[in-house]
């Protein structure tokens, strides 16, 4: 089994082909190829070659599959005996991708 771990939107991610994520969103339109180059561990069964910090030569490519916004998440604050209260929603934007090769 062929794997990659690739860093994006200061979060790391283990990927394989023909797999879907969701990551940070990126400033590209559904249906374009997107290319990792932040890729600090290439694994194809017992052969595996570990970046310092990156792999040289080595890129994922995948296929932008849709821009969209994650279910809000309530950001509650309380504060007891005060009468302090404060609730607030957020959505955070995300990027899905399809990985078409490593």
């Amino acid at each position: 089994m062929i794997f990659a771990i690739v860093q994006t939107g200061g979060k790391q991610y283990k990927i394989s082909p023909n797999q879907k994520i969701k990551i940070e969103k990126l400033n590209a339109k559904a249906g374009e190829n997107f290319v990792f180059d932040k890729v600090l561990l290439v694994a194809d069964g017992d052969d595996v070659k570990i970046g310092a910090p990156y792999v040289e030569g080595a890129k994922v490519e995948g296929k932008v599959l849709k821009q969209g916004r994650d279910k809000k998440k309530i950001v509650f604050r309380y504060h007891s005996k005060t009468r302090y209260r404060k609730k607030k929603g957020h959505r955070q934007h995300y990027t899905e991708i399809g990985i078409e090769k490593i």
